[in-house]
């Protein structure tokens, strides 16, 4: 008996050094993947080798993260940790908590010490950058606020809405904080955020639009003027990619096509290019099927619409806004979308050059707080 316990120990461990040499082959030769599919995002790939990279150590925290990234059949083994995971009841991966209902929630990560009045501060100096600018705020809070009965029984809720509340109070009285959650809150169970992105849906942003609207003194559309047309209904989004959970049921995403029609021209500035349609219909083949909405983040995007009235509006945001500009074509002439993480250029004098009477700034919460480039906004034009 001890004879064939010994043996029997042997074989196993022979066969794991045979599969481990096998998996160690194969990572070696298999040709690299510059991007996941899955995790929606680029690969690592294997670092330069010189003396003064090994002796930093650099080679080698950039090679572990290159055999982490390229390891073979990662998307199966990433899959197996997730079902793993959940058997032990675990609900949360990588910032992502698992919730009810088939919800995949963003953890809310509080701004660092400082970091808040720096962008209020940015804010307020964009705010000055023309006589009699209007200057609107949209801090929209994510699902972990909205949906907070989604949320798994130990995770906190609330701390979010604090932190909104208290930049909308640091703001100065001339500029409008535009406060969506009570509509949103509202509206629930109508499907305003993505079970697997981060991203509010469509129809999240049109409730989102119609309180904006009454900000800004216009008369918002009515969900009737819109066709609803579904033109997905297998994305699976960021918080799918990033989380690693698996074996959760797709989004659909719904696009609002105005019944009265009307036409408008996408200019991409710093691409070159132009588009007479605000969704790039082919992205819904990718991955990122939120891409539907202009291609995605640009530096800077002008609309022309067919209103001739003169008007002209700014939005300086990141991709929450993308859906929601749409419902914004009716009421004005001009619109400027500008993105700070990749606009490089001074916005005060874009907004002078092209005499801009309208701002609005539209992030999410987790990307308002998080997201350095929007401190720029406090620079001074050279």
């Amino acid at each position: 008996m001890h004879k064939y316990d010994k043996r029997s120990q042997s074989i196993i461990a022979m066969l794991l050094l045979l599969f481990l040499g096998g998996v160690l082959i194969v990572n070696l030769f298999k040709p690299s993947q510059s991007f996941s599919e899955a995790e929606n995002r680029s690969l690592e790939q294997l670092p330069p080798l010189s003396l003064q990279s090994l002796a930093s150590g650099k080679f080698t925290s950039g090679f572990e993260k290159y055999i982490s990234d390229q390891f073979m059949v990662r998307d199966f083994w990433i899959g197996v940790k997730s079902d793993t995971d959940r058997a032990m009841g675990k609900k949360e991966s990588n910032g992502v908590y698992l919730g009810k209902d088939g919800y995949l929630i963003q953890k809310f990560t509080p701004p660092a010490v400082g970091d808040m009045e720096m962008k209020v501060n940015a804010i307020h100096s964009l705010a000055k950058a023309a006589p009699g600018l209007r200057t609107f705020v949209m801090l929209v809070p994510t699902a972990a606020s909205v949906l907070a009965d989604k949320l798994p029984d130990y995770a906190p809720a609330g701390e979010e809405l604090a932190y909104l509340d208290q930049a909308g109070r640091s703001l100065h009285r001339d500029i409008r904080f535009v406060d969506v959650y009570p509509a949103l809150h509202a509206q629930r169970e109508q499907s305003v955020y993505y079970k697997t992105d981060h991203h509010w849906t469509t129809r999240g942003a049109f409730y989102a639009y119609q309180e904006l609207s009454k900000r800004m003194g216009l008369t918002p559309k009515k969900e009737e003027d819109f066709t609803i047309r579904t033109v997905t209904d297998e994305f699976y989004g960021s918080l799918y990619s990033k989380s690693g959970f698996r074996h959760v049921e797709p989004d659909s995403i719904g696009l609002y096509m105005p019944k009265a029609g009307g036409s408008c021209t996408v200019a991409y500035v710093e691409e070159g290019r132009t588009s007479d349609s605000m969704y790039a219909m082919d992205n819904l083949g990718k991955k990122d099927k939120y891409t539907v909405f202009f291609d995605g983040n640009h530096s800077l995007i002008r609309i022309t619409t067919g209103l001739r009235d003169g008007t002209k509006l700014m939005v300086v945001k990141d991709s929450y806004a993308n859906s929601l500009i749409p419902f914004l074509t009716s009421h004005f002439s001009e619109i400027y979308v500008v993105d700070p993480r990749y606009y490089e250029e001074d916005l005060k004098t874009l907004i002078q050059e092209h005499q801009i009477r309208d701002v609005l700034l539209l992030y999410n919460a987790n990307t308002f707080f998080e997201d350095p480039s929007l401190n720029r906004l406090a620079e001074p034009a050279e």
